[in-house]
């Protein structure tokens, strides 16, 4: 039996209990939680189950105790911490965006590609039964030839005006809030699933509130609440999808249509336990679970039987024990590293260039 990695994480909020989850349930140990104080990191350890809290993240990073780093912190400390982790030869996971610049994306896969370091991006909706089980279906031909792919990744938690979050600040979030936060996860599943590369597009994005409350009352907000991206593809096809963080009702509803000549598939993140197959003579909804999908690729990540249903934890556990199995020398298929992570910055740099000029873009391969 392996001796378990040792962890440390770095952000404590939201992203990083899911993180901190993921690590106990694989087996491997939380060694040490950093925040923006030791009083924080002692609380957060307390509370995320950790061996101890680290002083800092620099501290923690340094750390002969700790194998992995996972990064959840702002987008804007990304870069210095991935880029300071891989110098100390800890394999990284860190959260997209992985920066909030091309060039700076381009550097950090440089450096992990001259370490050879083990890296990865928690592209997490990849890990979903049904959408593995698409994939499988795609790549053997049951939908032929995909000519249409569409799709939207809808939230609600920006749907108050009086809503703030340090995403709101280009500074700290980048130059792009709805589509750098959620279009890219749209993105890097409808490339991973079907095997199509965006290669040019049109973007528009759009606000429904121009102020939010700031330190110093209503400040203007410097990025979007939604976006609308048209597309083409290198395989002749083309689509659309649409992004907000402000529709209301839908919490976290990542959809997306694959529309072939021969069947479509359809997914929708918020009924994760259903994929939809439609067909000329009749439609199915095919159950999740590890007697009731067709592919291997499915039924691996079918945990539980159809009718117990796994969520969104399950499948960053299923991403996160992944990548640990990479750390320790495994070859599974379809973890998201940081090239993966700087597709996502190239597409939305393309997205914004699109929004300012008003026109078509290319996409570089």
């Amino acid at each position: 039996m392996s001796v378990p990695l040792r962890a440390g994480l770095i952000g404590t909020g939201m992203i990083g209990e899911v993180h901190a989850h993921a690590i106990r349930a694989t087996g491997e140990v939380l060694q040490q939680v950093a925040d923006t104080s030791l009083e924080r990191a002692k609380a957060a350890a307390v509370r995320l189950g950790a061996v101890a809290p680290a002083a800092s993240a620099d501290a923690l990073i340094d750390s002969d105790e700790i194998d992995v780093v996972h990064i959840c912190t702002p987008n804007s400390t990304h870069s210095r911490l991935a880029e300071r982790a891989i110098a100390a030869r800890k394999a990284v996971i860190c959260e997209k965006p992985l920066a909030t610049s091309v060039a700076e994306a381009r550097r950090l896969v440089a450096a992990a590609t001259d370490h050879g370091t083990v890296t990865a991006v928690p592209f997490a909706y990849r890990f979903y039964p049904a959408v593995r089980e698409a994939r499988a279906r795609i790549q053997g031909d049951e939908a032929g030839r995909l000519w249409m792919l569409h799709g939207s990744y809808l939230q609600d938690w920006m749907a108050e005006r009086a809503a703030t979050n340090w995403r709101v600040d280009p500074k700290l979030g980048g130059g792009s809030r709805a589509f750098g936060d959620i279009g890219v996860h749209w993105c890097d599943l409808m490339e991973f699933t079907t095997g199509h590369r965006i290669t040019r597009l049109t973007a528009r994005l759009t606000q429904a509130y121009a102020e939010r409350p700031g330190k110093t009352g209503m400040t203007t907000v410097g990025t979007e609440d939604g976006a609308t991206v048209m597309f083409e593809t290198d395989r002749g096809a083309s689509g659309s999808v649409t992004v907000s963080q402000v529709s209301l009702g839908r919490k976290n509803r990542l959809w997306f249509s694959f529309d072939g000549t021969d069947a479509a598939y359809v997914f929708d993140q918020e009924n994760p336990d259903t994929l939809w197959i439609g067909g000329r003579q009749e439609n199915r909804s095919v159950p999740r679970g590890p007697e009731t999908l067709s592919t291997h690729a499915g039924r691996n990540y079918a945990r539980l039987p159809a009718g117990h249903p796994q969520g969104f934890q399950d499948s960053f556990n299923a991403l996160v024990a992944d990548v640990y199995a990479t750390v320790r020398g495994e070859t599974p298929e379809g973890v998201p590293t940081f090239a993966d992570g700087l597709r996502a910055a190239i597409i939305t740099e393309a997205v914004l260039e699109s929004a300012n000029t008003q026109s078509w873009v290319e996409v570089p391969a």
